[in-house]
């Protein structure tokens, strides 16, 4: 599943193309995604209306209209957005088309269907991106993502740390792969419940988490199974992985074997030497 640095690669991708661009004309697919798509909104506020900007939210993008509506979709497992030439051949899972003003085509292709696209009308945006946003934790790249923050967010709760990590309620944007790889680089136990990690330790997550996203985003994403940026090039922040899909081979730190388990019925990546329980 995209998460965090996947998302944001594909904000930038489509940031050159985008804004100031006009759409000209709306199609979809008569496929059922997560949610049904929106089709008299996508008409009604989209269709005719200049792209302002951009925006990511956690694992959404949001694309701002002038006119004040936000196109926002979530890629779901598989979900891609690619920029074709209006007249190439369209893909067979491709279920929303948007074409611009200079003949260029953005598409949404999703071949198992877990992606979302919503609208927000310009009349209620603003009060429906506010509902949306209380629903969503903190930004790992904001300044309030401190160890103190996370330590008071983790106060009085005994999950393990990495459900903890990965609860989209407290914390914007972290998936499975990225919360393997930040907490072997804290060298804490995914299992270690939040009420046992010391301030010390949540900062580390803290410091690591940006670390590792930034380096995510820098390398153009992970590619584990299905993601592909809106340049159609892969990521290849999976060669950087240090534990994720790593179980029997040796730690690069301590040729310890990595081993897997699960937690909160997650694949879990864990050296068991540099991640002693605690």
């Amino acid at each position: 599943m995209p998460e965090l640095p996947e998302v944001e690669v594909t904000r930038r991708g489509l940031l050159p193309h985008l804004p100031g661009r006009k759409i000209t004309r709306i199609s979809w697919s008569n496929k059922r995604l997560r949610t049904p798509i929106p089709r008299k909104l996508l008409s009604s506020a989209i269709a005719g209306d200049r792209v302002h900007t951009v925006d990511r939210r956690a694992k959404y993008l949001l694309i701002r209209m002038a006119g004040g509506s936000v196109l926002v979709l979530h890629l779901g497992m598989t979900g891609k957005i690619g920029l074709f030439p209006g007249d190439a051949p369209r893909a067979r899972h491709d279920h929303l088309r948007l074409l611009l003003e200079n003949g260029m085509e953005m598409r949404f292709n999703d071949s198992r269907r877990f992606g979302s696209i919503l609208v927000w009308p310009a009349e209620h945006a603003a009060e429906l991106e506010e509902r949306f946003n209380r629903g969503k934790g903190i930004e790992p790249f904001s300044a309030e993502f401190t160890g103190t923050t996370l330590k008071h967010l983790a106060n009085n709760r005994r999950q393990p740390v990495k459900s903890f990590l990965m609860d989209s309620r407290r914390i914007a944007g972290i998936g499975n792969i990225y919360a393997n790889e930040i907490l072997f680089a804290a060298g804490i136990f995914p299992e270690t419940s939040v009420n046992r990690i010391s301030s010390l330790q949540w900062q580390a997550i803290a410091t690591h988490c940006q670390e590792i996203l930034t380096r995510a985003i820098e390398a153009g994403g992970s590619t584990i199974s299905d993601f592909i940026g809106s340049s159609g090039a892969p990521g290849y922040f999976q060669l950087q992985l240090q534990v994720y899909g790593r179980a029997g081979d040796p730690c690069a730190c301590c040729t310890t074997l990595i081993e897997k388990s699960k937690t909160g019925g997650r694949a879990t990546f864990f050296c068991p030497r540099c991640q002693q329980p605690q």
